[in-house]
């Protein structure tokens, strides 16, 4: 008997390690040699595809999306024969309501270029090499200056004495070349590359702000009306003294509060041994005090920054990954000194070390991306089912190639979530309106929009109220990978959702009592008149309300069958009778 519990036991780790690395069931016999670069819907089926560089960052790929395995197929593309791709941005640059494709690419003469592949429905018309819009220092960061919903970009434009200014394109809807805006010098610092610029909304007035990644600080421009787009708010100084190695800057709302805070990895020394998280909790930057040492008294930190694609600066990237509420992290480290490099995931959990003005941190999970160890050198999150449960891209490099693999996650408990999908607004009338993967009515409301703020309110199943806050696609450069959409985690909340509030553009909606385990789309146009602004919700069953199902017509069964038996019973009973009344003597017959 013992013998046969290890083998069933053997067999189901086995089948639970295969479900865990679903890598053959997202890109069947291809797409895993390239590398993800930037999420979008881009051909408006309401499923996410993922855009890829692949040959040598030579082409750039779209993997659509599907319900169907593989769970991402083969797109359209464009290859360039000189052109080494840097980055990749999607987004409508000329107004029409379809999805374009902006890269950065270096060229022959080691300048940055930057290339616009035009959209259609389902098609690319792809730039020549030639046809180079602009030349920009570092990787620009995509925007809507002017809230007409054609994206625009901020970065370094470098003139021909060497001078840096920060430079505002604002894009066309005739294509035409994008008009250019220089940024009011009010201080002199120099922006540092690679940086970590974002486009969000941090002073709670529904207008996206700007951040702005300087040399020993962060800027922050407040978003308003005015001819000049920023109006300069305030600067925010990193700990002095202390920090040799300053990571890139993303924005969660890590403890729940619906307060979008700065979170930042730095190192203390030189060669990252002694690493950690800052949190700016509105204040200043306290120190999460993360422990580094794995359970084999291993000390590991943050990868030393080098001239690797995904290693070139220190990069945090974050979601729920347990469907608890709180946001987590996926972070590459590297074991000291000078050991392997893994990505690893890090679970928010409450802080233990009193006293500290934050209520929370974060704890490496070190088997939790098990199978998948030494050699992954980068992470993103990425809702493979469509069902709002985040999993997990790795990007694998062994011999100098990139591999990308995926990590389905599975959760033990049945967890709630709510989707919120910010869309430009804009319409194509020459768009015929089809049927979706998911049987739903297909229409073009426009594509990828940085910059909105989305919150939630609702109780929790012990009576506490619950916030929650994120901006959507603050950032774009270096491969930042955010997702086109927002997932709040619920956890085992099964009440409705009290609220979901929408900002942009110094304006806002409110929508009350969403059902939970819905996706919200969000379609804000006219952009000045948010009443007429629409919401499509759908919903998507839980896996709690597909077991009462089976529950219930279980029960069903059950009571069927009993009730047949008790049928057939009475009627052998009423047939037995019967015989015996026919073989009865009758005395009255005498």
């Amino acid at each position: 008997m013992k013998w046969r519990l290890r083998i069933l036991t053997i067999v189901l780790l086995v089948d639970l390690g295969a479900c865990l690395d679903f890598t053959q069931t997202v890109f069947g016999s291809y797409g895993t040699d390239g590398v993800p670069a930037a999420f979008g819907d881009f051909n408006s089926d309401e499923l996410t595809d993922m855009f890829m560089l692949r040959d040598d960052f030579r082409t750039v790929q779209i993997f659509l999306g599907s319900d169907t395995e593989p769970l991402l197929k083969e797109g359209p593309k464009c290859s360039f024969k000189s052109l080494k791709i840097s980055n990749v941005v999607p987004g409508d640059f000329d107004g029409d309501a379809l999805m374009d494709v902006m890269i950065t690419a270096k060229t022959e003469d080691g300048k940055l270029g930057v290339y616009v592949n035009w959209g259609g429905q389902s098609y690319i018309n792809c730039t020549s090499e030639e046809e180079k819009i602009l030349e920009v220092h570092g990787e620009p960061m995509v925007l809507d200056y002017n809230d007409d919903m054609v994206m625009d970009l901020f970065g370094l434009e470098r003139l021909p004495s060497g001078v840096e200014k920060r430079t505002f394109w604002l894009f066309k809807k005739d294509r035409s070349a994008p008009e250019v805006r220089q940024m009011p010098m009010l201080h002199s610092a120099s922006l540092r590359l690679p940086h970590s610029h974002a486009f969000l909304d941090l002073n709670h007035d529904f207008t996206a702000d700007l951040f702005l990644t300087a040399e020993g600080n962060f800027e922050v421009w407040n978003g308003t009306d005015l001819h000049n787009g920023f109006l300069f708010s305030h600067t925010i100084d990193l700990p002095t003294g202390l920090n040799k190695h300053v990571g890139q800057a993303i924005f969660l709302d890590v403890e729940l509060k619906g307060n979008i805070n700065v979170v930042l990895p730095i190192c203390f020394d030189s060669k990252c041994s002694n690493s950690t998280i800052l949190v700016h909790n509105g204040h200043k930057f306290h120190d999460l005090e993360i422990n580094f040492k794995d359970p084999d008294n291993k000390q590991w930190g943050f990868v030393v920054p080098d001239d690797d694609l995904f290693t070139n600066a220190i990069t945090l990237r974050g979601g729920d990954f347990n469907m608890d509420g709180y946001p987590d992290l996926l972070a590459t480290l590297q074991q000291h000194p000078g050991g392997i490099i893994q990505t690893f995931l890090l679970e928010n959990v409450p802080m233990d070390r009193k006293p500290n003005p934050l209520s929370r941190t974060f704890v490496v999970r070190w088997k939790a991306l098990a199978p998948f160890a030494n050699g992954t050198v980068a992470g993103a999150f990425y809702d493979f089912y469509q069902d709002g449960i985040l999993d997990v891209v790795l990007v694998e490099k062994a011999n100098g190639k990139y591999r990308t693999k995926a990590f389905r996650n599975s959760l033990d408990y049945d967890a709630n979530f709510v989707k919120v999908i910010v869309l430009t607004g804009l319409m194509n009338k020459d768009v015929p309106t089809t049927k979706t993967p998911l049987g739903r009515t297909k229409k073009t409301y426009g594509t990828n929009l940085p910059g909105p703020r989305i919150a939630y309110y609702t109780i929790t199943q012990d009576g506490y109220p619950q916030y929650g806050t994120s901006p959507q696609i603050p950032q774009s450069a270096y491969f930042a990978l955010h997702l086109p959409y927002t997932i709040f985690g619920l956890g085992r909340t099964p009440n409705f959702v009290d609220s979901i509030t929408v900002g942009l553009a110094n304006r806002s909606r409110t929508w009350t009592q969403l059902i939970p385990n819905s996706q919200v789309i969000v379609i804000p146009w006219p952009i000045k008149e948010p009443w007429r602004w629409k919401a499509q919700l759908f919903v998507t069953p839980s896996k709690l309300i597909l077991m009462s199902m089976v529950a219930l017509g279980g029960t069903c069964i059950v009571i069927m069958l009993i009730i047949l038996g008790l049928y057939i019973k009475e009627k052998r009973e009423d047939k037995l009778e019967k015989l015996q009344e026919a073989h009865r003597f009758h005395f009255d017959a005498m």
